[in-house]
């Protein structure tokens, strides 16, 4: 009962991989490079930032944010995001892809270069401008989640769609790699052109005036690969399915393929009918369509991100108990940098990088539905293994054991949810609704990222109040947290039942859009209760 797909959309589907799908995974890519290097970071500069501006004399250890001024440096940026994910999703559908693309990539460029500047010297005024461009940033960030999915989703062939999607994701592990290296070079350079004493010899000389350009050019670097984009974003045409689907421009839509496929494309003649009440999002329709859908891509991003940016969070505290850095007052403020960073790259280098690009093999060969079961199981097995022994890994001897498994749990992630999670809600909805759509699904992932962040922060503290951090309660301890992440997981692989399986449909089939544009008005709503296809897994 489908009609026949449009002769530009179907060109599309079919087109052979070629040299426009690379740029587009690039110029897409770009956001996710930015946000990556971001976010990896702030991880990097809290600690050299507790040290300059809340230096306390004749402390033991060297000073560190207090509880809530970390939390809003590293919060800031999540509040921003999960607003710029809803703003900006729903606004790619109202405007287009192509008009809202440049916005973000502006924001982003602008409040990368703030994030660096300060208004004054007092750390009240540091942290309180080092917020605010963040937030921006974050808004930003967050307009490119929904964004570059779509884009790249409308540009795709049916064969290799996911490939490209979750290549344009991919580019975080990279962004993640250029924060940890450049991280590398500068505290090592700084380091080595200022050496200054261990914090324990000599408290205040411990951090050389010179590391406060240390942080701020590290924030800075990274609005250039965003800024080198700019001019690529501007120069692509909007995509086809929004022009002859959304804007009902046919002889647009072909032309702009014609000149990315270099193939001759006919736009069909119009015809004279009369033009068809659509549903509304979240009408009855919709809901009986894509409810389950939209509820199986939120719940899963959410539970995704709760274990995910946990993990994050706890990283360089994991690396500081099974020794791969030592204690802060063994060393100055720059090197702290500099053994953190190293850390990091290490494990991304390890884990998390060659995640993403086994979800880029393997999407189009076993899956979406299968990657995320397994990695939902896999980071559960691994989280469970790391818990429940969890003082057998702390001892001395078993500390690379401990890493393997934690680098495991973050490759099962990356090779896993946290790639599909963002695939999935790009493919499955109508293409009108397909950005705010986006937007709702990676939203509900960033407010699991606070829960897991925030929530994570204080749960992992110890449980006696006297050896936790200073400024926080007592916690449950890091086995009862890992414990509780495993739940989390437990819960995200039940809820992936909800999504359907896009491999090898093309958006239309996936959508109900070709069967939607078909049905009389007089016939929709005795059709509305069978005319989904895409039947979720339950």
């Amino acid at each position: 009962m489908a009609k026949e797909q449009m002769q530009v959309l179907n060109a599309l589907d079919v087109a052979k991989t070629q040299w426009y799908h690379f740029t587009a995974i690039i110029i897409a890519g770009m956001g996710f490079f930015t946000d990556a290097y971001d976010l990896f970071c702030i991880s990097l500069v809290t600690k050299l930032l507790g040290r300059i501006y809340y230096h306390v004399d004749g402390a033991e250890k060297p000073g560190t944010l207090p509880p809530n001024v970390s939390a809003a440096v590293n919060g800031v940026a999540f509040c921003g995001t999960l607003s710029g994910q809803l703003f900006f999703g729903w606004l790619g559908d109202k405007l287009g892809r192509k008009k809202v693309y440049g916005m973000t990539l502006m924001m982003m460029v602008i409040c990368s270069i703030g994030s660096g500047l300060s208004f004054g010297h007092s750390p009240k005024s540091v942290m309180a401008t080092l917020c605010f461009f963040r937030f921006w940033l974050g808004f930003g960030i967050g307009g490119d989640y929904p964004l570059s999915a779509t884009i790249m989703s409308e540009y795709s062939n049916k064969k290799t769609r996911g490939a490209f999607i979750a290549a344009v994701f991919a580019m975080q592990g990279f962004g993640i790699l250029a924060g940890g290296i450049f991280a590398i070079i500068i505290s090592a350079a700084f380091r080595d052109r200022f050496n200054a004493a261990p914090y324990e010899v000599d408290p205040v000389g411990s951090t050389v005036p010179q590391a406060d350009y240390v942080w701020r050019i590290i924030v800075i670097v990274g609005a250039l690969p965003a800024a080198l984009t700019y001019y690529w974003r501007m120069k692509m045409p909007e995509t086809a399915r929004y022009t002859a689907l959304v804007a009902k421009n046919q002889e647009q839509a072909a032309a702009d393929m014609s000149k990315v496929l270099q193939v001759e494309i006919q736009a069909e003649p119009r015809k004279e009918e009369q033009e068809k009440t659509k549903y509304a999002l979240f009408s009855k329709e919709f809901l009986s369509r894509h409810g389950l859908h939209l509820l199986g891509t939120t719940t899963t991003w959410f539970l995704l991100d709760i274990a995910f940016y946990s993990q994050n969070l706890f990283q360089k505290d994991i690396f500081s108990a099974v020794g791969w850095i030592p204690p802060a007052k063994t060393m100055n403020a720059l090197e702290e940098v500099y053994r953190i960073a190293r850390a990091q790259t290490l494990i991304a280098l390890c884990s998390t990088v060659p995640g993403y690009w086994f979800t880029v093999a393997f999407i189009d060969k076993i899956g979406r539905f299968a990657i995320q079961l397994m990695g939902f199981f896999f980071m559960t097995v691994f989280m469970f293994a790391l818990a429940i022994p969890y003082d057998h890994w702390t001892h001395k001897e078993n500390r690379i054991g401990f890493v393997v498994m934690y680098s495991l749990t973050f490759f099962f992630a990356n090779f896993g949810p946290n790639a599909t999670t963002f695939v999935v809600p790009a493919e499955v909805f109508p293409a009108r609704f397909r950005s705010t759509c986006h937007g709702i699904s990676s939203a509900s992932g960033k407010l699991g990222a606070i829960v897991g962040a925030f929530g994570f922060l204080y749960l992992a503290q110890n449980k006696d109040k006297s050896k936790a951090d200073a400024g926080y309660p007592a916690g449950i301890g890091v086995k009862n947290a890992l414990i509780v992440l495993g739940v989390v997981n437990i819960l995200g692989f039940f809820f992936t039942f909800l999504v359907p399986e896009a491999k090898g449909k093309s958006l239309e089939e996936m959508s109900g859009e070709n069967e939607e544009e078909q049905v009389p008005p007089e016939l929709s709503e005795q059709q509305s209760s069978y005319s989904n296809r895409t039947v979720p897994y339950v």
